[in-house]
């Protein structure tokens, strides 16, 4: 009761968004409509055989930084969702943003989209190529209503890529990887900075009153919810900000993190709070407006926690942007009255791939027999505890990346060049070459000074010329224990699935910045700045001097 007199006092705009609710509450409350309590399903007729599908995207939550993984923050929200729903404990995604992002939506692996180095970065003429059909334009063709809010982070050079030209009926968010929480600014280097709020294909700058991003983007997915039709399929896509750094967050979801002398962690913990919080009231706003049972929730971290940032994976090995489990191990569960194994775990193999041919499915669409997925349908794996049709995970093969010095052929048997970084998992067994990236466990005691403080990190010695590691992931989650040198025909016959995925690789895109790209050009704003037309008057010139060359050369003959 003290807790609801402090929220009274508040804003009306802190109650829009972040305010917490209870479960089932019938009180008013974030993007309520007159007459109409929140809990309470309105009439909105026989739900369809098509579900709505809410997809839920956080950014760099650590696999450790949930309630029911043994965290010290408080995520009662994903914590009751969880437990409601079915656990995904053995649930994979990329190290990076980008290549997650782009493999929920096309199904594809980063190597089927030249996507397979690094993430798109602000200034680079780059994006998802256009000759992939997207998870919303699949969506479309059965009839659902498809919106996005949040994080975009596929490219936009040409106004092709924008997320409303990928099968979006609307967009809200940012297109960049990252940027100021309340200002939505973001520098990508010295004097390279603007503007990145976006409401469809232009700035939002009348919808922008310097509002925390967690907040604002629930504001929104409020918005959709209450003025769409629930008798009607919808696809939600909310790619949350948080807990990617700058690490921001309000003041009032410190007061119960005062105790964590880390101020990385402590800021981490306030802003994971506030995205808990978001998330009960997208789900109470679900419910209100007459979406909740006939819905599937999906969450999902876009890849592991960055320990520098605040984040934790422990006791899983490695952080955000390696290929040790603690990169691409995510936190992620499904919520939906129509599973028929509620409460329950699934440690059957998952990868974020899935999720392109498994909600197609369920929303009664087709899965174009040209298309070559790398996803699977694990609908029946999660809903019904059935053995999971997926036995083997690309994890990636970059072979840009910087090269393993002591790798070769010859450490590879001759089948693969263990200088190139790659990762694969096939059943229990996992395999990494090259430089798979920072390795060290971070325990909890890591984050109590001001660090995290590499002292209290389980350091990693290094075999002197080591580019090949083998590990049993289903008896060794942690990766203590390399089984390289003990089982070297299993490691020969994981090189040549390497080989197998590698020959069907498409060239790597990873153009080098455009100085074009740079706000300033664009009235201060991060946008598209490709214009076809430019590029068709200059090769139209070509053409024309090369006409006359030809026409001078021929007078000269004659």
């Amino acid at each position: 009761r003290m807790v609801a007199a402090v929220l009274v006092g508040l804003s009306l705009l802190s109650l829009l968004t972040c305010g917490y609710l209870a479960w089932g509450s019938r009180r008013g409350g974030a993007g309520e409509a007159p007459g109409n309590l929140l809990g309470e399903e309105p009439a909105a007729g026989a739900p369809g055989s098509q579900p709505h599908i809410i997809f839920i995207l956080a950014d760099d939550q650590g696999f450790r930084d949930v309630g029911y993984h043994g965290s010290e923050i408080r995520t009662p929200t994903l914590d009751k969702l969880a437990a409601e729903g079915v656990k995904l404990e053995n649930y994979y995604v990329q190290p990076m943003c980008t290549p997650s992002r782009s493999q929920l939506i096309t199904g594809k692996y980063q190597i089927h989209t030249g996507l397979q180095h690094s993430i798109i970065r602000p200034t680079q003429p780059n994006c998802l190529p256009l000759d992939n059909v997207t998870l919303p334009q699949k969506l479309k063709e059965v009839g659902y209503s498809t919106h996005m809010v949040g994080k975009w982070h596929l490219g936009f050079y040409r106004r092709e890529c924008m997320p409303t030209q990928r099968g979006f009926d609307s967009f809200f968010g940012s297109l960049l990887g990252s940027g100021d929480y309340y200002t939505h600014f973001k520098c990508d280097s010295p004097g390279i900075c603007g503007y990145d709020l976006y409401e469809n294909d232009n700035a939002a700058w009348d919808h922008d009153n310097g509002i925390y991003s967690t907040q604002m983007y629930t504001q929104k997915v409020q918005q959709i919810l209450a003025s769409h039709n629930p008798r009607k399929p919808i696809f939600l896509y909310i790619a949350y900000q948080a807990v990617h750094s700058p690490l921001q967050a309000p003041g009032r979801y410190f007061e119960h993190y005062r105790s964590i002398n880390n101020i990385n962690r402590r800021r981490y913990a306030a802003m994971l709070a506030c995205l808990d919080e978001a998330i009960n009231n997208v789900t109470l706003a679900l419910r209100k407006y007459g979406y909740y049972e006939n819905s599937i929730i999906i969450y999902s971290s876009d890849n592991g926690g960055q320990p520098m940032a605040g984040g934790s994976n422990w006791p899983l090995r490695g952080s955000k942007g390696t290929y040790w489990e603690g990169g691409i191990r995510a936190v992620g569960f499904v919520h939906s009255p129509l599973l028929k194994n509620k409460g329950s775990v699934c440690k059957e193999l998952v990868h974020i791939t899935d999720w392109f041919p498994t909600l197609i499915t369920l929303a009664e669409g087709q899965i174009d027999e040209d298309v070559q997925l790398d996803g699977y349908d694990v609908w029946e794996t999660i809903s019904e505890g059935r053995r999971s049709p997926r036995v083997d995970i690309l994890h990636n093969i970059d072979p840009i990346y910087t090269k393993a010095k002591n790798g070769s052929w010859a450490a590879g048997y001759g089948i693969w060049n263990t200088a190139i970084q790659s990762a694969i998992r096939v059943n229990h067994w996992k395999l990494l070459t090259g430089n798979p990236g920072y390795s060290d466990w971070v325990p909890p005691q890591a984050f109590s000074n001001a660090g995290p403080n590499r002292w209290h990190n389980e350091r990693v010695s290094w075999s002197a010329g080591k580019t090949v590691w083998l590990f049993n992931i289903t008896a060794d989650p942690y990766e203590r224990v390399d089984l390289s040198a003990r089982h070297p025909e299993v490691v020969k016959q994981l090189l040549r699935r390497l080989s197998q995925f590698n020959k069907t690789a498409v060239p790597v895109r990873y153009p080098p910045k455009d100085p074009r790209s740079n706000p300033k050009l664009n009235g201060g704003v991060w946008g598209p700045w490709f214009k076809e037309d430019e590029k068709k008057k200059k090769s139209d010139k070509s053409k024309g001097a090369n006409k006359q060359k030809k026409s001078k050369k021929k007078k000269k003959a004659n």
